[in-house]
């Protein structure tokens, strides 16, 4: 039977449904809080608990009318065909379907937080796009267990959805039927300019639609911006947003007076032809390294990484040491090519397609082999692609060891990412000498990676922590002692310089790690058996993964111009060392020099602190700081920022004659 609807049933039923919506997404956020209450906790305040959520509205009306634009038009528009019950039983499946999976969208990261430190943007199809559907659903199966209380409450909120759904209220039809159309028109005209100010986060001609980084200005930590965030606003707003946009901040000129990423060594400069071997492994976050936190714990903490810590007794190692990114696919460009990871990750952006510099590449130019390492499946996380376009001769993965008679092949497979870290770097030990020297390699572990599994040899022999991860980097760090115990015995041993580092930080637990600095902290140690000069722990140079390839070039000598965002750690001035990091999930850059971390958001420095001392970062000295002394620190981090654009956009990332 036809019907005519009043406006305030239209609009009242419309209203009420998007209501469960709103609450939805409070619940998502509640729950977002309290699963990741190591993070947030220490900073929680009632009022300020109350402004970060009551500011997540206006970021949930634009991720709600976004997400709920066909629900809406279905709804309101005008045509007596949608005037039948069977209709409305299809939008309301329409309307529970999207928003479940939106809603699912939030819950997800309730756990994959913990990992990236930001709100899940468009970049992560791109960034799992490589795995193997098997991979992914496996971790995806484990984290369901584990995390099942997350699926049970998305099915509540699925069904509490389609339970409250309200239909607009049949009346008897009667009068003109031009009256349905005026009704049905005026609803729509009502509505339609709210939902665009809603999606455009404003009401004013002056506001330009919201994006991330406006969660800022509610949060007075960059981390928090992600409680005012949604995921599902996260990734509308990063669809098919273009990664670099130079900033005009200085003249190019300026820019270059200030900084410059061209390294031009001294003529005099006598090289030696040692081998490289960098070893990035997984999640080995700096607060897993006991020498390096014996004040934790009322000084009882002893870490879990035993034999790291006798080896950063024989090389050069940094208190203040730093990665520049905090996802895996950040580590390889930072540590390799000495490229920072800001705004998305190099490998996902088309700058990833320009000619880069790297350890390689600027090898070969000295007779150099190279080879890089990792026992995923070939092609897993774009490493090999990365690996082949920055000049490596060669990449062993998966498929290589599986060929090698030596060993077990996937027997030594963990059953999710990779081969078992102790098998495979045996395995890139043994291929290292085979190799002809000068060789530089890379090897990049996976056993520290969710979900966290061992060989079952390995299961309860080392500390299981208040972490899976822990006894993970237990056994990482058992298998560096094999690899090194079998190095030592290699010819080329003596005349190699090794690198060890993390690809980021993971899993962080005590209050100074969880800040927006100490979540970048990783090891960073030099070490060479025949430079027994190369020893020591700097505990006053800022040092970060970006310097690891203009220091390597700096100890070996090299004589040739190339292109890093370092710096060389024994050719610099301590006083003019920096580290450079972003904080992607609220569009943060951070720079730290001399005693000051500042973070800029694009436009000026919203907060400072003395990061020597205020560890848990509580005290904004922004305003007391030397003014001088913030104006150089912002307009360095300005040229960085400017010229790391530019070079992207442009392919200027290798040196050109």
């Amino acid at each position: 039977m036809m019907v005519k609807r009043t406006l305030f049933s239209n609009v009242g039923s419309l209203a009420w449904n998007l209501l469960l919506v709103y609450v939805c997404y409070f619940i998502c956020r509640l729950t977002f809080l309290l699963t990741n209450w190591a993070i947030f906790g220490d900073q929680f305040e009632w009022g300020y608990m109350f402004r970060l959520f009551a500011a997540g509205t206006i970021f949930d009306t634009t991720a709600i009318l976004y997400s709920n634009a066909l629900f809406i038009v279905l709804f309101l528009f005008p045509f007596h065909w949608k005037e039948r019950s069977a209709f409305y039983r299809v939008v309301r499946w329409v309307f529970v379907a999207v928003n479940t999976f939106f809603l699912i969208s939030n819950l997800v990261d309730c756990v994959y937080f913990r990992f990236s430190g930001r709100r899940t943007t468009m970049s992560v199809f791109q960034e799992f796009s490589h795995e193997a559907g098997g991979n992914m659903t496996s971790i995806f199966l484990k984290e369901f267990a584990v995390n099942w209380y997350l699926v049970v409450l998305a099915i509540a909120l699925g069904i509490l959805l389609y339970k409250l759904f309200r239909s607009p209220r049949p009346l008897p039809l009667h009068g003109p039927k031009w009256s349905y159309y005026v009704v049905q028109t005026v609803s729509l005209l009502v509505v339609a300019p709210f939902v665009v100010f809603g999606m455009r986060g404003g009401m004013t001609a002056a506001t330009r639609p919201i994006t991330i980084s406006n969660a800022n200005q509610y949060a007075d930590r960059p981390v928090d911006a992600c409680l005012v965030l949604n995921t599902p606003f996260s990734l509308f707003r990063t669809l098919g947003k273009k990664a670099f946009i130079v900033p005009q901040y200085l003249s190019e000129e300026e820019a270059v007076r200030v900084y410059s990423p061209l390294h031009t060594p001294a003529d005099s400069i006598q090289f030696r032809p040692m081998n490289v071997v960098v070893l990035i492994v997984e999640s080995f976050s700096k607060e897993f390294v006991g020498s390096f936190n014996t004040h934790l714990d009322n000084g009882t903490y002893k870490g879990y990484t035993p034999f790291l810590d006798s080896l950063l007794t024989k090389g050069l190692t940094f208190q203040y040491s730093y990665s520049n990114g905090r996802k895996s696919i950040d580590g390889m460009p930072s540590v390799l090519s000495s490229i920072p990871s800001f705004v998305e990750p190099f490998f996902l952006t088309p700058a990833s397609l320009n000619n880069v510099s790297s350890l390689a590449r600027e090898l070969k130019h000295k007779g150099y082999y190279s080879a890089f390492f990792h026992g995923a499946m070939n092609g897993s996380m774009g490493f090999q692609a990365f690996a082949n376009s920055v000049g490596f001769d060669s990449y062993w993965g998966r498929t290589e060891y599986n060929e090698d008679p030596k060993y077990h092949g996937d027997d030594d497979f963990d059953g999710t990412w990779a081969i078992w870290d102790e098998e495979f770097l045996q395995f890139f030990c043994d291929r290292m000498t085979e190799f002809k020297q000068p060789f530089v390699t890379s090897v990049f572990t996976a056993t520290s990676h969710n979900p966290y599994a061992l060989p079952e040899r390995y299961k309860n022999v080392f500390p299981k922590g208040t972490h899976p991860i822990h006894e993970c980097i237990g056994y990482t760090d058992n298998a560096l002692r094999h690899f090194f115990a079998t190095a030592s015995k290699q010819p080329w041993y003596n005349n190699t310089l090794f690198v060890i580092t993390a690809d980021h930080a993971s899993m962080n637990e005590h209050p100074e790690y969880v800040t927006d600095l100490g979540a970048f902290t990783v090891p960073i140690l030099f070490y060479a058996p025949g430079m027994p000069e190369l020893q020591g722990k700097d505990t006053e140079t800022v040092v970060e993964q970006i310097d690891i390839m203009p220091t390597v070039l700096g100890i070996l000598g090299y004589d040739r111009p190339y292109i890093g965002f370092g710096q060389d750690i024994l050719h610099t001035p301590k006083e003019d060392k920096f580290a450079v990091n972003y904080i992607s999930g609220s569009g943060i850059y951070q720079l730290v020099k001399g005693d000051y971390l500042i973070q800029f958001d694009g436009e000026q420095v919203i907060h400072a602190y003395r990061f020597r001392t205020d560890v848990l970062m509580k005290d904004d000295v922004k305003d007391s700081m030397p003014q001088e002394v913030r104006k150089e620190m912002e307009i360095q981090l300005k040229s960085i920022i400017q010229q790391y654009m530019q070079r992207m956009n442009n392919n200027e990332l290798v040196y050109r004659e």
